[in-house]
This record gives structure tokens, C-alpha cells and sequence, in this order.
């Protein structure tokens, strides 16, 4: 099982694991079966109940080529629909419980899924997904020729999700806030500092939180701290904070 180093915007490593080759090609044959299910259904509707052949009948040959591209669309542009739709997920992806993520921690844009969907005319309609297997196999970041190009990879994803795995804080009625210059901060930011601070505290890794810590006070341009408040301290109110001043936007 490849475990991936994705280095942030704060310039520390997070671990995520890969998604093994069994899940991804599961994820493909789920997706699969979808698309060919979709087929049938458009077929039977069209030809069958609708009788499709009798309003084409008229047309010109590139007429008719034309309305049969309309209703394959959907299975040719599945992945990119689904991917952008659900932030890096196909349904077949979200079953198993796998997403595609950028190396560099951030979301996956539009581009990035763009570049991924077009490069699988060489991963998987050249050679029928032979290229894609070798690629992901070979490749230490499990990347398939569409992920190498894009700067993605595809990760495994938690199955216990609660309020630690994400940006969100436990806040009291009457909290105060201590920074209100954290605003300066984006939601990436805080999923990416809460994912460090709470990996370094775990395993102690005070040179990490120093780290941290020193840039977050350059990012939301602090000056100096309490002295009565420590690196940990510190951050918690900071995520904290954050989410005072973002809950209700």
C-alpha cells in the first residue's frame, strides 16, 4: 500500500494512503456498469417507446450521427461531470470510498479534471486500460498518466469522519475571540493547519509546531504572543477563532 507525502501551503508533509489498484479498477467496473445500464435505458426509451428511427428518418446522414453524439454525451463526459460535481468523486469512486486530491494539498480544479478526462483516450481506450494499470503500478505516487499530467493522485478516505477530521471547532455561547485578523486565512488554510497541528501534536513534533505556528503568525501578519500562550495553545485558539468569524457567512 503506497503512502503519500502531499506537501502544504505551510510547508510540512501530511500522510494520506493511496488508493490500492483493487479499488480503483472496482470504482472503474462500478462506473462501468452505470454507464452501460444508462445506454440501455436511452436505447429502450428512444427506439422502442419513442420510436426515434421515425424522426431521423429524414435527415442527413451527419444529422443523424449528430442526435446519436446527444445522447451518448453523458457516458463520454461521465467522469469530468462527476469528478467536478463531486469534488474528485465519480459514484463509483464515492462507493468505494476513494477521491481524487492534488499533490500539492490543494482541491482538484476544473482543469485538473479536464486534464484527467482527456488523458484517458491513452490510459484506458488505448490498449483497454493496460496503460493506466502499468502507470499506476509503476509510478510512486499510484498515478495513472491522466493523474501524472493533472498533478493529482487518487487517496483513500477515512470511513469515520467526525468533527476533528474537518475545519470545524467546538465552540462555547459565550467564546471570545483573541485574533481577528485570522479572517486573512481561507478554508484550505484551516483544514491544512488543523491536519498539521493535530499530526504534530500526536506525535510530539514540537519543530513542526513551531513551524506552524511561525507561519500562521506571518499569514495573518501577529506581530508577537501572549507570553502566557505556547505553540499549541496558540494554534487551537487560532482554529478557534477562525471558525467564530466564519460560521455565520
Amino acid at each position: 500500500m503506497v503512502e503519500l507525502q502531499i506537501n502544504t501551503t505551510q510547508n510540512v508533509n501530511i500522510k494520506f494512503m493511496a488508493a490500492s489498484v483493487g479499488e480503483r479498477l472496482l470504482a472503474y467496473l462500478i462506473d462501468l456498469i452505470i454507464k452501460i445500464a444508462y445506454v440501455i435505458v436511452i436505447y429502450q426509451l428512444a427506439f422502442n417507446i419513442f420510436n426515434i428511427t421515425d424522426w431521423i428518418e429524414d435527415m442527413d446522414q451527419w444529422s443523424q450521427i449528430a442526435v446519436f453524439l446527444l445522447f451518448y454525451l453523458p457516458v463520454m463526459f461521465y467522469s469530468l461531470i462527476f469528478e467536478t460535481l463531486l469534488d474528485g468523486q465519480t459514484i463509483g469512486k464515492r462507493i468505494m470510498k476513494i477521491k481524487v486530491v492534488k499533490i500539492d494539498g490543494y482541491q482538484a480544479s476544473l482543469a485538473d479534471y479536464v486534464i484527467r478526462w482527456f488523458m484517458r483516450i491513452v490510459d484506458f481506450d488505448i490498449m483497454s486500460g493496460v496503460i493506466a494499470l502499468i502507470a499506476i503500478v509503476t509510478s510512486k505516487k499510484s498515478q495513472r498518466l491522466g493523474d501524472i499530467a493533472a498533478g493529482t493522485s487518487v487517496i483513500k478516505l477515512d470511513n469515520k469522519i467526525n468533527i476533528s477530521h474537518t475545519i470545524l471547532e467546538d465552540l462555547k455561547s459565550d467564546y471570545v475571540p483573541t485574533y481577528p485578523s485570522v479572517i486573512r486565512l481561507s478554508d484550505n488554510d484551516a483544514r491544512i493547519i488543523k491536519d498539521t497541528f493535530l499530526t504534530a501534536k500526536k506525535s510530539k513534533d514540537y519543530p513542526t509546531l513551531i513551524k506552524l505556528r511561525k507561519k500562521i503568525m506571518e499569514v495573518i501578519e501577529l506581530k508577537s504572543l501572549d507570553a502566557s500562550s505556547n505553540d499549541m495553545q496558540f494554534i487551537d485558539t487560532v482554529l478557534k477563532d477562525y471558525n467564530y468569524y466564519t460560521q455565520d457567512m
